[in-house]
């Protein structure tokens, strides 16, 4: 593929991953989501163990919105981009501190990001895996327990 599909990619994944990072208006980074596709945001894990977990989202914003009570972050980074410029897709590594809002715990993960894009490099799909494990252990105000 295409030299300049792969830049495009990168800068279209960077550009978002910065967005999200830099806690921009939803606005802007709603922008980076096709808006002749349908779309997808799915955090993979179980339904039980947190509200954003193992459903499609097919709206972006009640994605964000529904994340957005019950957690913070802070200090996030994206790192190692894998550009499939084939499939259209780009796999990347984050890190961030994330808090509980309910009960203060927080914890330091490394999640992946898979990002599916159209052909004018928009999110079609948007796939999270992260650390459930803790996101859950804060919510029922555990994870302090397990860090002695």
């Amino acid at each position: 593929m295409a030299t300049s599909t792969r830049q495009e990619l990168l800068r279209s994944a960077e550009s978002f991953c910065n967005a999200f990072a830099n806690d921009k208006p939803v606005e802007e980074i709603l922008s980076h989501f096709s808006t002749t596709h349908s779309i997808s945001c799915f955090e993979h894990g179980l339904p039980a163990l947190a509200p954003f977990l193992g459903r499609a989202f097919t709206k972006p914003a009640e994605y964000l919105d529904t994340v957005a009570k019950y957690l913070t972050y802070e200090n996030m980074k994206f790192f190692a981009y894998m550009i499939d410029a084939e499939t259209r897709k780009v796999n990347v590594q984050g890190s961030a501190r994330f808090t509980w809002i309910e009960t203060h715990e927080s914890w330091d993960e490394v999640f992946t990001y898979v990002l599916d894009f159209d052909h004018e490099a928009k999110i079609t799909d948007w796939n999270v895996w992260a650390d459930s494990g803790a996101a859950y252990l804060a919510k029922v105000g555990k994870l302090k327990d397990l860090k002695q």
